[in-house]
């Protein structure tokens, strides 16, 4: 196969911390995923909710991080809601498809077609010229970011999450609609992955807690909008910061999110995402 990255590209990636790469998946293969996606949503809204399912997620109040719907989901798919999907009584107010925040954190593994969109020999080739020896495919999320109820993702890293010596994770994150200012598009603060993580999310007895290792916030003046259309990859660095508006007008912003690691790395035993051994980490193979 032809390389993927051009020498700009690579050394853009370098500089930045990210890498834009318009049509990157193929039109049936987006059109197969989000159909799936939809046949997922629709099980849920005709009665095929998980027991425990009404778990809300939110990086703003991480009341979920104390979860057990959250922190035993490495190997299963599950939803979560958005903050606004429910009332006081717990009742589900809004129609499933605009409820959701997100699905996670295995679908890449146990759902077929989350897997042939995520083992593409292009995405293969793209993983082996960033530098990795060993790739693991670690975790899948479908975000809805649903119109008028969206949450914001707060400014962050992935290195504080999914924890290697040496860092080695790095995302891949897929539009399946457009994303722009508008709908909550990605945001990202250019060559700010030559900064240490700030603050580590981690395991601590039977929930989670959160080391801060330098409370400067991040500049959020310094962030600039990725705007991107549906097809879209987004590659970027494990200490990238970036961050996400709510989506607050009437149009949907879905996205796939994959993250990758080097098996050539220490994966912490104190991560918050960790497999059983029924559903070994594996490659592209």
């Amino acid at each position: 196969m032809e390389s993927v990255l051009d020498p700009d590209q690579r050394r853009r990636f370098e500089h930045d911390g990210y890498l834009v790469i318009p049509d990157f998946v193929a039109p049936g293969l987006l059109a197969d995923l989000r159909n799936r996606i939809d046949d997922l949503v629709a099980g849920y809204a005709d009665g095929g909710l998980p027991e425990g399912a009404a778990t809300v997620f939110s990086t703003t109040e991480q009341s979920h991080a104390q979860d057990d719907w959250f922190l035993t989901s490495a190997d299963v798919v599950r939803p979560f809601f958005e903050d606004g999907a429910f009332d006081r009584d717990g009742r589900l107010v809004v129609p499933m498809d605009l409820a959701l925040n997100k699905l996670g954190h295995a679908m890449h593994d146990v759902d077929p077609v989350f897997d042939r969109f995520s083992r593409t020999p292009r995405l293969a080739a793209l993983v082996g010229e960033l530098g990795f020896v060993d790739p693991l495919l670690l975790q899948s999320m479908v975000i809805f970011k649903p119109p008028r109820i969206g949450g914001e993702v707060v400014c962050h890293c992935d290195h504080s999450f999914l924890w290697t010596d040496p860092q080695t994770v790095t995302g891949f994150w897929f539009a399946l609609d457009d994303a722009t200012v508008e709908n909550g598009c990605m945001w990202a603060i250019p060559g700010g992955h030559h900064g240490d993580a700030r603050t580590r999310f981690r395991l601590d007895g039977a929930g989670t807690t959160t080391d801060v290792y330098d409370p400067t916030p991040y500049d959020m003046d310094a962030l600039v909008p990725l705007e991107v259309a549906a097809g879209t990859l987004i590659a970027f660095h494990g200490r990238l910061p970036h961050w996400s508006a709510p989506n607050r007008s009437d149009r949907h912003r879905l996205a796939y999110t994959l993250h990758v690691i080097d098996g050539t790395a220490d994966y912490r035993s104190d991560n918050w995402l960790q497999r059983g051994p029924d559903l070994p980490l594996r490659g592209f193979g």
